[in-house]
């Protein structure tokens, strides 16, 4: 009997082991973009006259895994509220184990969302470097195309499907109670569907890397810091229309010195 309640007790933890795993992957993550993903941007950034990598598949996948590997440092903590609530909501139908099963299946389909979003942003990258429009080091050389972006962006965050996505990121009770499917299947269906809403609510601020540089340390830290605040923090809707007034002053700004 005292086996059982421990073996119980262990199982019903499903909530610490999904945190803790999603933390070490999230940290994987980090360390992959301070070691510079393979690529050192400062040294590409003092050769401007260096030619740009040609597009072979390598290249294509080596960018693709770079993205995605952003998309999991930046985007997987803001969704553990939900994940860590559908483990205890999925422990108390069926056992503990198929609950942790279950959660890791939910942040898969998460994180395949955003992997279909770093296989456009790579497609988007590599038009960018047909035109010449990025630098070596990723980032925008034209001032037109950075404050367009910037002021786009800025009033992407008063759009209602801005808002609409936003309210079912910031809410994980909100988005399960709407759209919970049962199973294992059930499982990686919520979490593409919880990573589509992540994703309407923040691709347009995952595309202003191309503004600060791609591979930019500072402006991945920044943006994922907001992106965690507008999410987590109550008064996140406020929070979404400041930053939208913010990046319309500043692009109308740099646009203003490109004239």
């Amino acid at each position: 009997m005292q086996e059982r309640s421990i073996l119980e007790h262990l199982l019903h933890r499903e909530r610490l082991i999904v945190a803790i795993g999603t933390a070490a992957v999230v940290a994987l993550a980090w360390a992959y973009l301070a070691a510079g993903a393979g690529m050192d941007t400062e040294m590409m950034a003092d050769m401007p006259d260096m030619a740009p990598m040609p597009w072979t598949p390598f290249y294509g996948a080596l960018l693709f895994v770079m993205w995605w590997v952003m998309m999991v440092a930046m985007m997987a903590p803001s969704a553990v509220p939900t994940v860590l609530l559908y483990a205890t909501v999925k422990r108390r139908q069926e056992a503990a184990s198929r609950a942790a099963i279950d959660s890791w299946i939910f942040l898969v389909g998460y994180l395949v969302t955003w992997a279909g979003f770093s296989l456009a942003a790579v497609l988007v990258q590599g038009a960018f470097e047909r035109f010449g429009l990025l630098s070596m080091a990723m980032a925008s050389t034209s001032a037109i195309l950075g404050g367009g972006v910037l002021i786009a962006a800025g009033l992407y965050q008063f759009t209602p499907l801005k808002q609409a996505c936003l309210r079912y990121c910031d809410s994980p009770l909100l988005f399960l109670s709407r759209y919970w499917r049962p199973g294992t299947r059930g499982a990686f269906r919520m979490g593409l569907r919880h990573g589509s809403y992540c994703v309407g609510c923040c691709w347009f601020l995952m595309v202003l890397l191309f503004v600060g540089g791609v591979m930019n340390l500072a402006w991945i830290i920044g943006i994922a810091l907001y992106v965690a605040a507008e999410k987590l923090l109550p008064f996140g809707q406020r929070l979404s229309y400041a930053a939208g007034a913010l990046l319309i002053l500043f692009g109308t700004i740099v646009l203003a010195r490109a004239m």
